[in-house]
């Protein structure tokens, strides 16, 4: 067997990418908007307003979505009680999934989240009127698209819509479901958060409609001491799993070059002395990223709508740019589409070549992979720019002439459509050699 015939199917996997529709998108917000507010400790039992009501309407869509693909979605509403300092009384946090179970691999799962509760000026304030048009309604919006476009598709594994709660008082939704999938045995390839996705205008004239941020985690958060000098002794600081799915996504971006959007891979794990709720799974050990606009409006955010001496502040529907939400829709459901068809990543990958001009990489076989890309790149670069395809039946390569003290190394699996797995760092602890 040889991967040649795969090759020209990755076309046909972009080809098939759906487009979002920035009028579904804008029903949503609309929608969250109407609820008044979404704070985590304001009414659940109010029809009308509220985390509650916002809630049950989140999970009334996904219904709505799961009748339309033959109920291929199943809706759940997974809680937990959490207090601290922004809930000193304890709240109960609720989040709204809905799952599409995989076809070959279900406990492979990818993960695509924004969160639904929104705030105003005061964190503590659970009445007055905080839309949360863009932070994070918008987020929300590319969550249930994505499930609208994807839902009537069948993947080998799951992808999971999740509209988290609590992000405000704490990242408490996005670490329920992070436990949920520990629990579950959920084995994560991806997890995509979304977070003030839909704004264009940044609070200092910027109008930027081709870019969106990326960031991720190098040092791995959920590492012990062993796990960080391994890390350190290959200098494998920038493709830890968080920093491999951001490059998947630059990957995918540069692939798909009708959606128009330019990934600006931020390495850090979010914004400065900011978090997310990616965060939680980066906690946890698994591979997560945040997409966010490249030009936040701060007086867009955490803000009473109201205007003061002619400047208006507040997180309105006025704020969110449909037709760049939609491009930023587009890149998810891309990355979705093709992560929950690659088969997995191997699970490990290692070197030999030390005094010698050649290098050695192998890997450990995946089942389902049609074939395995070999990537490398110079040792004072980010971005992968050789790479070479090997038959399924391989678990190694010699690599003339590249040495291995001058080049990282990363081992995919693909797919039998050409979908690639993210890609596993290529190392083992390097003992210094006496004399040497």
């Amino acid at each position: 067997m040889t991967i040649k015939p795969l090759l020209p199917l990755l076309p046909l996997l972009i080809a098939a990418a759906p487009a979002p529709d920035p009028h579904e998108l804008k029903a949503t917000i609309t929608s969250l908007v109407g609820f008044g507010t979404r704070h985590t400790l304001s009414t659940t039992t109010d029809p009308k307003r509220g985390i509650g009501a916002a809630r049950r309407w989140a999970a009334g869509r996904f219904e709505e979505i799961g009748r339309d693909c033959g109920n291929c979605l199943a809706i759940e509403t997974i809680g937990t009680t959490a207090s601290g300092p922004r809930a000193p009384n304890g709240v109960r946090v609720e989040d709204v999934i809905a799952v599409q179970k995989g076809t070959s691999d279900p406990d492979r799962v990818v993960i695509v989240q924004g969160h639904i509760d929104s705030r105003a000026s005061d964190v503590m304030d659970a009445t007055t009127d905080a839309p949360g048009a863009n932070d994070d309604g918008s987020g929300v919006a590319v969550v249930i698209e994505a499930a609208r476009l994807l839902s009537h598709e069948k993947f080998p594994a799951t992808i999971v819509y999740a509209a988290l709660s609590a992000e405000e008082q704490g990242l408490w939704g996005s670490k329920l479901l992070a436990d949920t999938a520990k629990a579950r045995g959920w084995k994560i390839a991806g997890v995509l958060n979304n977070d003030i996705v839909g704004n264009t205008h940044g609070i200092g004239g910027e109008h930027i409609t081709d870019r969106v941020r990326l960031f991720s985690e190098g040092i791995s958060a959920a590492a012990d001491r062993k796990g960080d000098e391994q890390q350190r002794s290959v200098g494998g600081e920038d493709d830890s799993p968080s920093r491999a799915l951001a490059k998947a996504v630059m990957r995918v971006a540069a692939q798909h070059k009708g959606i128009g959007l330019q990934v600006i891979a931020i390495r850090r794990p979010d914004r400065f002395q900011r978090a997310g709720d990616h965060i939680s799974f980066l906690e946890a050990g698994y591979p997560a990223v945040r997409l966010t606009e490249p030009a936040e409006n701060y007086d867009r955010e955490h803000q009473n709508v109201r205007v003061e001496n002619g400047r208006a502040y507040g997180d309105v529907i006025a704020g969110v740019d449909f037709p760049y939400l939609a491009r930023v829709t587009a890149l998810n459901v891309a990355v979705l589409r093709e992560l929950a068809s690659a088969p997995a990543a191997p699970a490990n990958a290692s070197l030999a070549g030390a005094l010698s001009d050649d290098t050695r990489v192998s890997w450990t076989p995946v089942a389902g992979a049609a074939g395995y890309r070999v990537r490398w790149r110079r040792a004072d670069g980010f971005t992968w720019t050789d790479e070479r395809t090997v038959p399924a039946s391989a678990t190694a390569i010699d690599l003339q002439h590249v040495n291995i003290d001058d080049h990282f190394f990363g081992v995919a699996a693909i797919g039998a459509n050409g979908a690639e797995s993210l890609i596993t760092f290529a190392g083992v602890p390097m003992r210094p050699v006496p004399g040497r």
